[in-house]
């Protein structure tokens, strides 16, 4: 497991204007969980393998699914880096198709021995609360219990939904950590629109 030694102080650290504080809270579950049926969402919706999609694809539905929730990792990361992940056989990415609609991306990093990342798990804003969540997290669960894992784990944080961190819960992951997380407004740097995530104040500096 992570290094995660605690480095803050007790008590209220300032954070600069055009910075943004983020705090994340990493989940791990250690043995697959009894097996729920999820209720079947309307619509016709299947969960299928994206094979080295090409950067400008992935990150159109990356930014579909993320922009919300100030998700800018992946657009920032450098093309030779993120194509080498997108390329890697031990990521295995997948796109929630709702007939012939992107809505969903999910994303498996298995790089790490006995051990998988749900590195990314979203949908687009309109497909949020209709039970497109739950019917792609057990497939997540199941496709990483596939492998001969001892631990699958995910962090959420306070740009993402509020209803995020309850839902990994009750899809059986425990919380074991928290960090804070200090990074330039991507809002101010051009990353994404300043309009976005209206949840999260901007500061100007």
């Amino acid at each position: 497991m992570e290094n995660l030694n605690p480095k803050l102080p007790s008590g209220y650290s300032p954070v600069p204007p055009g910075k943004i504080a983020n705090v994340e809270t990493r989940l791990e579950m250690l043995a697959r969980p009894a097996a729920k049926v999820p209720q079947p969402p309307a619509g016709a919706l299947s969960l299928q393998r994206w094979h080295s999609p090409s950067i400008a694809d992935y990150r159109e539905l990356f930014r579909a699914v993320g922009q919300d929730w100030l998700w800018t990792s992946r657009l920032v990361m450098a093309d030779e880096k993120l194509a080498a992940i997108l390329s890697e056989p031990r990521v295995e990415i997948y796109r929630l198709m709702d007939d012939n609609k992107a809505i969903g991306l999910l994303e498996l990093d298995f790089r790490q021995a006995e051990q998988c990342e749900l590195a990314f798990f979203g949908l687009v804003s309109d497909a949020i609360g209709k039970g497109a969540g739950r019917l792609m997290m057990s497939h997540a669960i199941d496709l990483a219990w596939s492998r001969p894992i001892r631990r699958f784990w995910v962090h959420t944080c306070t740009h993402d939904s509020q209803a995020a961190l309850p839902f990994y819960c009750r899809s059986g992951f425990t919380p074991y950590a928290t960090l804070v997380e200090v990074d330039d407004d991507p809002r101010l740097t051009g990353v994404v629109p300043r309009h976005l995530a209206p949840h999260v104040p901007l500061i100007e500096p």
